[in-house]
This record gives structure tokens, C-alpha cells and sequence, in this order.
């Protein structure tokens, strides 16, 4: 598996714009099993993304499809900066599969 956690920074007073984007774009994504939006409870500004993909490629494939494009080009005006974006390889939870010992 593959796996992100981000925080990105929307410009003032735009959270929940961006957040209504990333809601509406995050249904079916293929590879995607895991996509958890969050706000920061001392930030105003701040949203905490934590992604799970079967794979790398699915991920970056997702990337070019064109609800995803649109999404981007949607929410790019409410988005002020990404502060962070930390790869990780899960190995599983509640929801997800067993990654195979590697």
C-alpha cells in the first residue's frame, strides 16, 4: 500500500470551500481506499488530508483523471499553500487490508 498525509493551507476564510471540493471529488477513485479529510482544531486555515492508494501508480493515476482535474481547477483559487507532504506505506487498520510483509 501507499499512503499520504498532507496539510494544506486555504486561504482565509476558504476552509470549508476546499473541503466541500475534496468532498465532492473523493467517491470512487480507483486505487483510492482510504481518503480522510480533516480540519485543525487550533487552525482556522488548515486541512489534514491522509490518503490510502493500492499503489503508488494508482495514485499518480488519479491524478490525471478528469474529475480530479476539474476538482483541482475548482478549489485552486481557495487553496493559499501546502505546508507538508509525508509519504508513508501502511500496513494496515481498521478498513484496510493486511499489506503483505515486504
Amino acid at each position: 500500500m501507499y499512503g499520504l498525509i498532507g496539510k494544506m493551507r486555504a486561504a482565509r476564510g476558504k476552509r470549508d470551500a476546499v473541503m466541500d471540493v475534496l468532498r465532492e471529488t473523493t467517491g470512487a477513485l480507483p486505487g483510492c481506499l482510504s481518503y480522510v479529510i480533516a480540519i485543525d482544531p487550533v487552525d482556522a486555515d488548515a486541512i489534514w488530508v491522509t490518503e490510502v492508494w493500492t499503489d503508488q501508480a494508482s495514485h499518480k493515476a488519479s491524478l490525471q483523471l478528469p474529475e480530479v482535474q476539474a476538482a483541482i481547477a475548482k478549489a485552486r483559487p481557495f487553496i493559499a499553500g501546502f505546508e507538508f507532504q509525508v509519504e508513508t506505506q501502511p500496513v494496515g487498520g481498521f478498513g484496510l487490508p493486511r499489506a503483505e510483509a515486504g
